[in-house]
């Protein structure tokens, strides 16, 4: 086997640098990065694989009826687990929920991993009159670095003097999805 160390390399005419021929496979050592610079495109003449596919899907539902008025986050039962693969996989969390506001009432949504951990922007939801129920999309990109079981859930509180946070009102349903994608 033949070897060449360089430390840049550049075209002698043009912009492209041809590197092995057709069918050749260039293989990076375990613990090797490729950097790609800001501004630089990654394009793809044949078959993609790995950067930002899909590895698995798990998805959860819940339907029970739960509210409260209480300021401090609570568990809305509406959860979901998936084991990452890799820890350099992503998961994409997209938790559709039903929620309801009485008159004059505030709630806070917010989505947690393993219960401990809140994840992306709380959703604000208010009803100046009249009760409102509305279905809202919580959805967050994670990177959680683990190859663990991993819980996706959502938390709801009431706002100070903003009567009663609920899921599921007459009991019409939620669900969570998680999306695990390669990194």
């Amino acid at each position: 086997m033949s070897q060449i160390s360089v430390d840049s390399v550049i075209p002698q005419s043009g912009t492209t640098i041809t590197i092995g021929g057709s069918g050749d496979t260039i293989t990076l050592p375990s613990g090797a990065t490729l950097a790609v610079a800001s501004g630089a495109t990654i394009s793809n003449s044949g078959t993609a694989s790995g950067f930002g596919k899909v590895l698995q899907v798990v998805e959860g539902a819940y339907s029970t009826q739960i509210g409260t008025t209480s300021t401090t986050y609570i568990d809305t039962s509406l959860t979901a687990s998936i084991t990452p693969s890799s820890a350099s996989n992503k998961i994409l969390v997209i938790a559709n929920v039903s929620c309801h506001c009485v008159s004059g009432g505030a709630a806070l949504y917010h989505l947690y991993r393993n219960d401990t951990t809140q994840i992306g922007d709380p959703h604000f939801m208010s009803s100046a009159s009249g009760a409102q129920a509305v279905t809202m999309s919580l959805t967050y990109l994670d990177s959680p670095s683990t190859t663990s079981s991993t819980a996706y859930d959502v938390y709801m509180a009431a706002v100070s003097g903003g009567g009663t946070a609920t899921i599921n009102f007459n009991n019409r349903g939620s669900r969570i999805t998680l999306l695990e994608i390669a990194g």
